[in-house]
């Protein structure tokens, strides 16, 4: 809307001072609050009502409240910035039951991460964007990658939610995992992360937690005229030449409302630190030289050759009002990525007991990814006789993954890719019974159908030739459904909040191997069914500026596809092999955590747990009629499979702590401490060290800066998990031989300022003492020194 219409009308735009995004939801008020007003979703407001000299007031919970009279606003060209608290004491939370509830009112332990935190911090990728915080910890196999850990737990066993729908299907895996990038970081609005089982709206998968990803939506404005806003966004990072660039548009009136946003991304080989930690280094690499693979001496062993990729990213959302109370929306996101190096692989020797042997891979890559996604969503605020607010959600899903790899100086490159078809459907409704008294229920169908199939092709002579698959050639049907209902109960005569439910999950597959000649099985198809009643029950004590939670909470994995019937080298010299006796894992929780505010200056939150797994699916030596070695790619494997393998224990404690040190500066402490270990006492793969960050933030007016360190302890070779282990190539080495993972720090800054309501540019300096380092758990070093800039325009 331009200033001239603007003062025609006397609307006025509110804005984040810092961020440049429009503030929906602000109050507008006059001193005896006889004249309101609130900010629509593109954050304007109408004053003509107030007078010229007349005190106008701007309140939001999550930002500085500030009083204006019309004249110094007409001044401003009718544009209002504020700026955000430096702490906020109160959230909203969505993820929890699907609608808002305060978190005040909930025992789980959840972190919200808010679109202003996304553009400041500006993350290349949703994986960075999830260990902003230092609540998350993420392991990287390779530069496009990055796998979540919750609480001892990762991949198959955290569950990823994109705008309501069930991200996880029948082949995620129990390895590490890269899916999480498909949530394009430039779209999303805010994300929310559920610690542990402590919720039940979500079946399967959600054992260490859920990751829930609010992307942009289309946003409605209070005219009959269509009114267009949008934002553009340039990136460039001197660690892996990243250049990123970002747009979206939202056009809407009052009724309809049109959004896109856009993304590419370019990542070239990622340069590590040049400090400490010399067996980082990548001395060689393999390349192919006049028709021969050849090993090449790296002229700058800290370049990771090869680790680059690009990534575009496409979100459109059409929104339109049938009336006040009943919406629609429908959304199509696509996702695709280049070939993606599978950069530990790369590293791998052919010897896995000798670290100076010939590296085993010419070539290992995740092939071109793709994401579709089609969503239809229909939101009813009848008030009707059983639900107050319904959603119905429907959607259809079609992921496209492959892998490729070819040994050194083997002429036979391997392809093996799959394609999943995922069809769902969720309602969920909610329903105020009494005063005080809510009940949240609601249905999920999920359909996966699996194609699976390998062949091997001649780099020389371009021939090929089937090979086994990864998953049964025949394919697979994988179904998952679940019904939950919740009551909440806000006590009137103290301050108390109570919240409980109950889920009954089932989950069948149906698997067929049409072709064994690679392989003999002692069956031609698996067939599993499993159900389960989980539940939870948590109280909330908040008197004053105390906040006590404890929660009981119950989950349930059911086996899918990758853990019951794959064949794969899941690491050298081993071999994963189906498994169809393998039966589902449970957990069961204890939270409490206590939150004390120190009025408007501070905040500290506690919080502890503690887990028991059983029946936990864990990768063991196995043995396949009756052999506990088979040949697998031409060579010599040892046998291997997911079984149930008694329980392990999980448990563990989080700090969070902030401070208004004075008007604009701010100190932040996050900490974090997990251990896991099985039964028989090994420790558990998933248990990262101890990691945590400080954060000392400035804040005033267009200026914004942050100064911080991040740290991780060690983990010694005797708390190093078996399958770790094994994998000591990519370790450090201490006194007795043995690999360990080192502890490290980081030194960072970020900054950002606004020229004005349109033009904002962020500068960032990643590991300015140039660390080089690699995260538990990891295959690739984290970048070096890295700089950043970035530039963003909103019109």
């Amino acid at each position: 809307m331009t200033v001239t219409s603007m003062a025609m009308s006397q609307n006025i735009f509110v804005y984040d001072q810092q961020a440049g995004n429009p503030i929906p939801n602000v109050v507008v008020f006059n001193d005896n609050k006889t004249k309101t007003g609130l900010t629509s979703n593109l954050g304007i407001a109408d004053i003509s009502g107030f007078s010229e000299n007349e005190d106008i007031n701007f309140q939001h919970p999550s930002y500085v409240s500030i009083s204006l009279t019309k004249n110094t606003i007409t001044g401003l060209q009718f544009k209002v910035p504020l700026n955000g608290k430096l702490i906020n004491l109160d959230e909203v939370i969505v993820s929890a039951s699907r609608w808002e509830i305060k978190s005040s009112e909930i025992p789980n332990k959840i972190e919200q991460i808010k679109r202003k935190e996304i553009i400041f911090n500006n993350p290349a990728t949703s994986a960075d964007m999830l260990a902003i915080g230092n609540q998350v910890y993420v392991q990287k196999s390779q530069l496009g990658g990055g796998s979540p850990m919750i609480r001892g737990f990762a991949t198959n066993k955290i569950l990823m939610v994109v705008d309501g729908v069930r991200m996880n299907n029948a082949i995620y895996r129990s390895g590490n995992l890269h899916n999480v990038l498909q949530a394009d970081v430039n779209s999303i609005e805010s994300a929310e992360i559920i610690f542990g089982p402590g919720t039940n709206i979500y079946g399967s998968d959600a054992l260490g937690g859920v990751i829930d990803f609010h992307t942009l939506t289309p946003k409605f404005n209070t005219c009959d005229k269509m009114i267009g806003t949008g934002n553009a966004l340039a990136r460039l990072s001197s660690a892996d030449f990243e250049r990123t660039i970002n747009a979206n548009f939202n056009l809407s009136n009052n009724s309809w409302a049109l959004m896109t946003n856009i993304s590419y991304s370019k990542f070239e080989d990622l340069r590590m630190g040049n400090m400490h930690n010399d067996y980082n280094q990548r001395h060689e690499y393999i390349d192919f030289v006049n028709g021969r693979d050849t090993i090449i001496q790296n002229t700058d062993p800290n370049i990771q050759r090869y680790s680059g990729y690009d990534q575009l990213s496409i979100i459109t959302k059409i929104r339109h009002k049938f009336s006040e109370n009943v919406d629609w929306d429908y959304s199509l996101y696509l996702t695709t990525t280049s070939a993606v190096p599978r950069y530990d692989r790369l590293l791998q020797p052919n010897n896995p007991n000798d670290q100076d042997s010939e590296l085993k891979y010419a070539e290992w890559n995740y092939e071109p990814q793709q994401w579709l996604m089609n969503r239809l969503s229909i939101n009813m605020h009848n008030n009707a006789s059983f639900y107050d607010k319904a959603i119905i959600t429907l959607a259809y899903q079609n992921v496209k993954e492959g892998r490729t790899d070819r040994k050194y100086r083997d002429d036979w490159l391997q392809k093996r890719e799959e394609q999943v078809n995922i069809f769902s459907i969720n309602t969920d409704f909610d329903k105020l019974i009494a005063a005080g008294n809510f009940i949240y229920y609601g249905l999920e169908l999920v359909y996966n159908d699996v194609q699976s199939d390998g062949v091997k092709e001649n780099i020389q002579t371009h021939e090929s030739a089937l090979i086994s698959s990864r998953y049964p050639d025949g394919g697979t049907k994988f179904f998952q459904s679940g019904v939950y209902i919740s009551y909440k109960r806000n006590f009137s005569s103290i301050p108390l909040t109570f919240l409980t439910g109950l889920r009954y999950s089932y989950v069948s597959l149906d698997s067929k191997f049409k072709d064994t000649t690679y392989y003999q099985l002692p069956y031609a198809a698996i067939n599993i069914s499993n159900g389960s009643l989980t539940g939870s029950a948590g109280l909330v004590y908040h008197p004053g500026d105390w906040q006590f939670n404890i929660n009981l909470s119950s989950g349930f994995r059911a086996p899918n596809l990758d853990d019951v019937a794959k064949i794969f080298d899941s690491e050298p010299g081993n071999v994963v092999v189906p498994n169809e006796n393998l039966e589902p894992e449970y957990l069961y929780n204890l939270d409490v955590g206590i939150i004390k505010k120190f009025s408007e200056n501070a905040k500290l939150e506690i919080t502890a747990f503690y887990s028991y797994l059983v029946n936990a699916m864990v990768r063991k030596n196995f043995t396949l009629n009756g052999l506990d070695s088979i040949m697998y790619d031409g060579e010599l494997s040892r046998v291997q499979a997911v079984v149930n393998a008694g329980g392990a224990t999980i448990y563990g404690a989080s700090m969070i702590f902030n401070i208004k040190l004075f008007n604009n500066l701010a100190l932040s402490t996050v900490l974090t401490t997990i251990k896991g270990k099985e039964d028989t006492g090994e420790p558990l793969r998933h248990a990262p060290p101890l990691y945590g960050g400080t954060k000392l933030t400035f804040e005033k007016n267009k200026l914004k800066m942050a100064v911080g360190v991040d740290y991780n302890t060690e983990i010694s070779y005797k708390n190093l998990a078996p399958s770790e282990r094994d994998k000591a190539y990519l370790y450090a080495t201490d006194a007795d031989g043995n690999p360990y993972s080192p502890g490290w720090w980081t030194l960072n800054y970020n900054g950002s300022y606004a020229f004005n309501e349109k033009f904002i540019t962020f500068f960032e300096i990643d590991n300015i003492m140039d660390y080089r380092y690699r995260t538990y758990s990891s295959g690739i070093t984290a970048p070096g020194r890295n700089f950043k800039i970035s530039f963003r325009y909103s019109f």
